[in-house]
């Protein structure tokens, strides 16, 4: 809540998160962030879209055409790609309000081979793992993940074992995401 100094009730500043839009947030700062790299000539990373066959489409007006009916074509593999520096960049993308844990459900067991088989063939892959509820978001490289995944029994990542063995990404208002400085950092120092 923000109280300007004309006003006598503070201005509320958030509006609750419906759980269906959860990841929605984190997907928009993202392709904030994508955009500007783009602009800047920093990198070319871009959201996959999700391949889905159309089986309903109500058409009142050119205008207005609406899908009424799809379904997905194929398992999608994750979220982004594009190449920074002359390396493929790969990721995965997911948002979590629980404070105390991620559950490994979110992903998808055809994402987590993606990831494998990308970072295998030499790109750099990742997941981007938000607690909104904290207001941290975490680069967890693809061989650490898959460690874990592989040496444990749990079926989610503690926030404990995230902030040990994760990397926060710095927020500011233009770049929310800033996960070029992180993968700098790891894999392009100079």
């Amino acid at each position: 809540m923000i109280g300007y100094p004309t006003q006598k009730k503070p201005v509320k500043t958030t509006l609750p998160v419906n759980p269906g839009k959860r990841g929605q947030i984190l997907e928009a700062d993202l392709n904030q962030t994508n955009q500007v790299y783009l602009d800047r000539d920093r990198a070319v990373i871009h959201k996959k879209p999700t391949p889905i066959t159309l089986v309903n489409v109500d058409y009142p007006s050119r205008s207005k055409a609406k899908i009424t009916e799809a379904y997905f074509k194929t398992p999608s593999t994750t979220d982004y790609n594009g190449v920074y520096k002359g390396k493929a960049i790969d990721f995965e993308a997911k948002e979590t309000a629980n404070a105390t844990s991620f559950s490994l459900s979110n992903v998808h067991p055809h994402q987590i081979e993606h990831l494998r088989q990308v970072f295998k063939h030499g790109a750099i892959a990742f997941l981007i793992l938000r607690f909104s509820a904290k207001q941290e978001t975490y680069l967890i490289p693809a061989d650490v993940l898959l460690t874990f995944i592989n040496a444990s029994t749990r079926k989610s990542l503690p926030y404990a074992w995230v902030v040990a063995n994760a990397h926060l990404i710095p927020y500011n208002y233009l770049v929310p995401v800033d996960y070029l400085s992180t993968l700098d950092s790891l894999y392009f120092k100079e």
